[in-house]
C-alpha cells in the first residue's frame, strides 16, 4: 500500500459509496494496513466491518491531534454505522446571552451558534434552568421583551415591568448602555457560578442600605442573598473542594452500555444525565471513553479542569492535550483510586447500574410497544413485508401565504431526524395544498442518487393529497403504497385510507398511538417552519417606515410572498397604500436588491 507515514483520518465506505467508519492514525500507511492483514487480532465487529468495506480514502493532518478534532467532526457529520455516537436528537437548551447587542438579554436555546454570544449549559435539568433564570428576574431588573432596540427606542411608552421595578426600561432610555452592560456583566458572573463574589457585593450593599436608613431597600437585598444561598444549598454535594469537575461513570449489559456524568461546578452537584449506547458489547471500556469524550466535549461551551472516569480512556494523554488546547488551560483526566474523588466515582457507578436496569426495562417496554403498533400496521394495510421506514408530509401556509412543504422519517418506528426534510414551495402560488404536494413529492423523489426510500408514505390529508402524491410517483415509475393520515371534527387523529378504504384505528391500539404520534409531529415541524419564514417576513418588512401589522397583512394577502411584493412596481403598490408608504417600500427594496 502506497500510503503516507503522516498523521490523519481514514474513512471506510461500503459498495453504496457510503461511509461506515471513521477513524484516526497517528500512522495511516501503518493504522490501514492492520485491517488488511490476518483477522487473527480483530474483534467480530471489526471482521464485519471490514467485510464490508469496498474503498476508503484518508486526508493527511499536521499533527494527531489535529486528526483527532477531525476525526469527531467527520463521525458526528456522516454517522458511521461502526462508530460509537452519541445520539444528536435531544438538544439539552442553554442560556444565551448575546453580549453584543445594546441591550443583552437572556434567552434559552437549544443550539450554539458561532456568534459571539455567551452560552451557559447545557442544563440536563430544565426545571433548576427555569429556577435560575427565575432568580436572575428576581435580582437584576434586565429587559424581556421582544422590542428591538434601539430601533424602537421612545416608540411607546415603558410596559408594566418597569413600573413594578422588574426592568430598567432600556426602551425609554431610563438606564444607560454603560450601566445596562454592567448588570449583564454581574448576571454572567452569577450563570458562571460566581456565587460567592455577588452575596459578598450584596452583603456590602445590604450594610450601605442599612446605614443610610433604607431598610426597605436592605430588606431587598438580603432576601436576594438568602435566593442565593437557597440554590447553593440545594446543589451541594458531598464535595467540599470547590473544584469544577465531570465524573463519568459506566454500565454495561448484554448489549448495550450506559455512562453515566456527574457534573460539579465550585464543589456543588448542578446536574447529572445519562448516555445509552446501543450495540456496544464488543467494545472495551477504554475505547467507549475515549470516544464519549471526545464527541460530548467537542462543542461543549465549559470544560472543567478535572475529568473524573472509572476507566482511564484510550489515549488519555492525547484527550488532554487536546480538551487543554481547546480551552487555554490544563485539563486533566484521572482514575482514582481511593479517597474522596473515589467515593464520588463510586457513586456515579452505583447510580449508572441503577439507571441502566431503570432504562433497560423502560427501553424494552417501549420497544414491544413499537413493535406491535408496526406489526399490526402491517396487517390493516396488507403489506407482505415488515414496514421499516415510513416517510410522512404535510404542507402548512397562511391565506396561501410562505407555502411550506415538510416531511419526517420514521424507521423502525422511531423518529430519524436527521433525515427530515423542508421544502419552501416556489412553483404554487396561493392556498393550494394539492398543487403544492406535488412539488414536494416532485423534489423529495426526483433525485439521481436515491438510496432510501420508505416502506410507506403518510399524507397529512385524505384522497386528494394521496392522488397528489400518487400522480407524482407514478411519473417516476415508484410503486410506494400511499396512505392518508384522517383527523375527525376535533383534529384528532381517526383513521386511514388506503386504496380507497378507510381503516378505522381502534383508540386503544399501538398502530392509533404510532400514527397520532407520526402527524403530530410532520404537522409540528411544518408549522415551526411556516412561522420562522413568517418572521421572516415580520422582521423584513418592519425596517420599512410607515408598514405597520395591518398594512403587512394586506400587502402580504395580496402578493402572497415577499419576493412578489419586492418585484411590484410603484403603481401597484400606491392601489394598496398611500404614495408616500408605497414609494417607502419600493425604495427599500429596490436598494436591498
Amino acid at each position: 500500500m502506497n500510503l503516507p507515514t503522516s498523521p490523519g483520518v481514514y474513512l471506510m465506505k461500503n459498495e453504496l459509496d457510503e461511509i461506515i467508519y471513521v477513524g484516526k492514525a497517528k500512522n495511516l500507511k501503518n493504522r490501514i494496513s492492520q485491517y488488511f492483514r490476518s483477522n487473527k487480532n480483530h474483534s467480530a465487529k471489526t471482521i464485519r466491518m471490514i467485510n464490508n468495506i469496498a474503498s476508503y480514502e484518508y486526508i493527511v493532518t499536521n499533527t494527531e491531534v489535529e486528526a483527532l478534532v477531525l476525526e469527531c467532526n467527520l463521525i458526528k457529520k456522516y454517522s458511521p454505522k461502526y462508530n460509537i455516537r452519541l445520539k444528536d436528537d435531544k438538544h439539552y437548551p442553554y442560556i444565551k446571552i448575546d453580549v453584543k447587542a445594546p441591550f443583552p438579554q437572556i434567552q434559552v436555546v437549544r443550539k450554539i451558534k458561532k456568534d459571539g454570544a455567551k452560552y451557559f449549559g447545557p442544563y440536563t435539568d430544565t426545571s433548576s434552568m427555569w429556577e435560575i433564570i427565575e432568580l436572575t428576574k428576581n435580582l437584576w431588573s434586565l429587559k424581556t421583551c421582544s422590542k428591538n432596540l434601539p430601533r424602537d427606542i421612545n416608540k411607546e411608552r415603558a410596559c408594566l415591568n418597569f413600573h413594578i421595578g422588574k426592568c430598567d426600561a432600556p426602551c425609554i432610555l431610563n438606564v444607560t448602555k454603560d450601566d445596562y452592560n454592567k448588570t449583564i456583566q454581574e448576571v454572567i458572573n452569577f450563570l458562571n457560578g460566581n456565587y460567592k463574589e455577588i452575596i459578598s457585593n450584596l452583603q456590602q450593599q445590604m450594610e450601605q442600605a442599612s446605614l443610610e436608613l433604607n431598610f426597605e431597600r436592605a430588606a431587598i437585598l438580603r432576601n436576594q442573598i438568602n435566593s442565593i444561598s437557597k440554590l447553593t444549598q440545594k446543589q451541594a454535594a458531598d464535595n467540599t473542594s470547590h473544584e469544577n469537575q465531570d465524573i463519568l461513570a459506566y454500565a454495561k449489559g448484554e448489549e448495550d452500555t450506559l455512562i453515566q456524568a456527574y457534573f460539579v461546578r465550585q464543589g456543588k452537584l448542578v446536574g447529572r444525565e445519562h448516555f445509552m449506547l446501543k450495540n456496544m458489547i464488543e467494545e472495551s471500556a477504554s475505547v467507549l471513553f475515549r470516544d464519549f469524550i471526545l464527541q460530548f466535549y467537542a462543542e461543549a461551551t465549559f470544560i472543567p479542569k478535572e475529568l473524573i472516569v472509572q476507566i482511564a480512556p484510550k489515549e488519555v494523554n492525547l484527550l488532554q492535550e487536546y480538551l487543554t488546547n481547546k480551552k487555554g488551560y490544563k485539563v486533566s483526566i484521572i482514575t482514582p483510586q481511593k479517597g474522596a474523588k473515589f467515593k464520588l466515582l463510586e457513586l456515579a457507578r452505583k447510580n449508572a447500574e441503577l439507571t441502566f436496569f431503570e432504562q433497560g426495562d423502560q427501553l424494552k417496554k417501549k420497544q414491544t410497544r413499537i413493535n406491535i403498533a408496526l406489526e399490526q400496521l402491517q396487517n390493516s394495510l396488507g403489506f407482505e413485508n415488515p414496514i421499516i421506514r415510513i416517510e410522512a408530509f404535510d404542507i402548512s401556509n397562511t391565506s396561501g401565504v410562505q407555502n411550506v412543504g415538510a416531511m419526517v422519517v420514521f424507521e423502525n418506528g422511531i423518529p430519524k431526524k436527521s433525515d427530515y426534510r423542508k421544502f419552501k414551495i416556489k412553483t404554487v402560488i396561493g392556498a393550494n395544498d394539492y398543487g403544492s404536494m406535488e412539488e414536494v413529492i416532485k423534489r423529495r423523489y426526483n433525485q439521481t442518487d436515491l438510496t432510501k426510500l420508505p416502506d410507506v408514505i403518510f399524507m397529512d390529508g385524505g384522497k386528494g393529497q394521496i392522488n397528489a402524491a400518487k400522480k407524482i410517483l407514478e411519473q417516476y415509475n415508484f410503486n410506494i403504497p400511499v396512505c392518508g393520515m384522517i383527523k375527525d371534527n376535533n383534529h384528532k387523529t381517526s383513521a386511514l385510507i388506503y386504496n380507497n378504504k378507510e381503516i378505522i384505528l381502534q383508540k386503544s391500539s399501538e398502530t392509533f398511538k404510532l400514527i397520532t404520534q407520526i402527524q403530530d409531529e410532520v404537522h409540528r415541524f411544518a408549522i415551526e417552519y411556516h412561522r420562522k419564514l413568517r418572521s421572516n417576513i415580520h422582521s423584513i418588512l418592519d425596517d420599512i417606515n410607515g408598514v405597520g401589522p395591518t398594512r403587512k397583512k394586506i400587502l402580504l394577502l395580496h402578493f402572497k410572498s415577499v419576493y412578489n411584493l419586492k418585484e411590484a412596481s410603484l403603481a401597484e403598490l400606491e392601489k394598496l397604500v398611500p404614495k408616500n408608504i408605497a414609494l417607502n417600500i419600493y425604495t427599500y427594496f429596490k436598494n436591498i436588491k
